[in-house]
């Protein structure tokens, strides 16, 4: 009945949202409105205000989240640390169940993540 899930993120200023999306994070753009920045499987929609929350609002698994964090340390992008969450200098932390998780903000402060699950 369902197909695929689309993400929705909010954002104050689509220009500067594409310039991270899609020159930051390498996400394809398939349009871009006045309402919204519209990627593959994500849509950044325009908001006039916004108040970021404390929780992540969109993922990536990634295979390597070494060099993932890497690349987008290195292409501008700051990892946030968490005190006591016992995080790597890079700002990975490893969770109960073996996967590695890294957060950072986007341009409106939302919380993003990349996740390195453990093989099943």
């Amino acid at each position: 009945m369902l197909g695929k899930a689309i993400a929705f993120a909010p954002s104050t200023d689509l220009e500067r949202s594409r310039t991270f999306y899609e020159g930051v994070l390498g996400l394809h753009v398939v349009e871009m409105t006045p309402f919204a920045l519209v990627l593959d499987d994500i849509r950044v929609t325009k908001v006039d205000t916004l108040t970021p929350q404390p929780f992540t609002i969109l993922g990536w698994p990634v295979d390597d989240i070494d060099q993932a964090v890497a690349t987008l340390t290195a292409r501008g992008v700051t990892f946030r640390r968490y005190e006591g969450m016992g995080q790597t200098e890079s700002g990975i932390w490893t969770a109960p169940s073996g996967a590695r998780i890294a957060w950072f903000p986007d341009p409106d402060d939302n919380t993003l993540s990349l996740t390195q699950f453990q093989p099943s």
